[in-house]
């Protein structure tokens, strides 16, 4: 079992709003999962490697954010075929709805506290979201995800892990919270006869997407 030191709870106590948590997650090298190992790590491995992708940034915002007195919420923003999936943290402010999100590219980031609910949210991803053809891809979006379940007594296939130190110190990689993510319910973010006449994304908007914060 692992366990934060002094000066991990002093960091985090310090990442007191949400522009912070981003700030630092963004400073975090992206985990571009060397040598074909695919890891979902937990909080407490992400602060000791010191690097993340998508999901374990998206985990170990929850839970900064859930030591400032907000839920530990992660949403799931579901792709086509052919493109990857995204998470994101979610928070509310005075009632309206912002993220947190850990990417390599230059969209698909911070969401500013302005958005009146999670659908209104999720949209202003849409247009950012294309393959390097110019397809538009978001499709789906999931139910908000509270990470306080996995505290709970387990009686699935993550028990063994939550009463191993809970996710947020696990030692193992998170897998349970991307199986509960693939089924808790989806929505689709507009009726399905919208999809079939997308313009694609504009050549310099291509361009833009290929810009990437950090190299393999």
């Amino acid at each position: 079992m692992l366990f934060f030191t002094q000066k991990e709870k002093a960091l985090m106590k310090k990442l007191n709003t949400p522009a912070k948590v981003q700030d630092f997650l963004n400073g975090l090298r992206f985990n571009f999962e060397a040598n074909g190992k695919e890891t979902i790590k937990s909080p407490i491995r992400v602060l000791r490697e010191k690097n993340a992708h998508c999901m374990e940034g998206a985990i170990l915002g929850a839970y900064i954010l859930s030591l400032h007195g907000h839920k530990p919420l992660i949403l799931h923003l579901q792709t086509t075929k052919g493109d990857f999936d995204h998470i994101i943290t979610l928070f509310s402010e005075d009632g309206l709805w912002g993220a947190l999100s850990k990417t390599n590219h230059g969209v698909l980031r911070y969401r500013e506290p302005i958005y009146r609910d999670i659908h209104e949210l999720v949209m202003s991803y849409f247009h950012e979201y294309f393959l390097n053809d110019g397809k538009k891809t978001l499709r789906k979006y999931s139910e908000p995800l509270n990470l306080n379940v996995f505290e709970k007594p387990a009686r699935s296939a993550y028990s063994t892990a939550v009463a191993g130190g809970g996710w947020a110190t696990s030692e193992i990689d998170l897998w349970y919270i991307d199986k509960k993510l693939d089924k808790i319910k989806h929505y689709d973010i507009a009726p399905k006869k919208v999809f079939k006449k997308l313009r694609k994304a504009d050549k310099i908007e291509i361009e833009m997407g290929k810009i990437v914060e950090w190299k393999k």
